[in-house]
């Protein structure tokens, strides 16, 4: 019943937002009672905290499926934004800078995991296409990979941008088009050029 609750807690959360949300809105999705939800979730706080870690680690498992496919870096890096694009395709508003204006504690850990996730798939990534001649050998890699988490994450401020339907994808998109072509050769301009005309 925790995984069900949790299921249904991350689809309306990343439906209708963090803030909106209520007890009542997940007990009556699951035609469950509120006395149900809180037998496994103390308040709305520990729900969220609990259902962010669930979707962060649920993401993740579905991308790193994705390294063992065989695809080049630069196809690699386009399949895996599929992959959070899937999650995240009905959203209006970013999820992440709602966490971080209601929930900064809960923000604080996902970020925190996020960014050790992220670098150690970022300098497989790396490494991957520096062999396959794909990105240019002399980059600086910690850099490179500060440099495309931080854009990866201002995507998410709506300080910055104002979102309606797929603008999240969108930017990401943008974002990872921009890190691509920083960092590739000549024949890794070729594959993106390919990626995006595919999109």
């Amino acid at each position: 019943m925790k995984e069900v609750i949790l299921d249904k807690a991350g689809e309306i959360f990343l439906k209708l937002g963090f803030k909106s949300v209520t007890m009542d809105d997940i007990a009556n999705e699951l035609g469950i009672s509120k006395k149900t939800i809180y037998k496994y979730f103390k308040n709305k706080a520990h729900l969220v905290d609990e259902t962010t870690f669930y979707m962060h680690e649920a993401m993740h498992k579905e991308a790193l499926k994705v390294y063992n496919l065989g695809y080049n870096a630069i196809q690699e890096n386009f399949e895996v934004n599929k992959v959070f694009k899937g999650f995240m395709q009905n959203l209006d508003d970013s999820p992440i800078y709602q966490l971080q204006k209601y929930y900064p504690e809960t923000y604080k850990k996902i970020m925190s995991q996020e960014f050790c996730l992220f670098k150690d798939c970022m300098l497989s990534n790396i490494q991957k296409g520096i062999k396959e001649g794909l990105y240019r050998k002399e980059i600086t890699i910690d850099q490179v990979t500060k440099f495309y988490f931080s854009l990866i994450m201002s995507v998410h401020d709506s300080n910055l941008y104002t979102y309606s339907k797929n603008t999240i994808n969108k930017l990401e998109i943008n974002v990872l088009e921009y890190h691509t072509r920083a960092i590739a050769t000549e024949k890794g301009i070729e594959i993106l050029e390919e990626q995006l005309n595919n999109i």
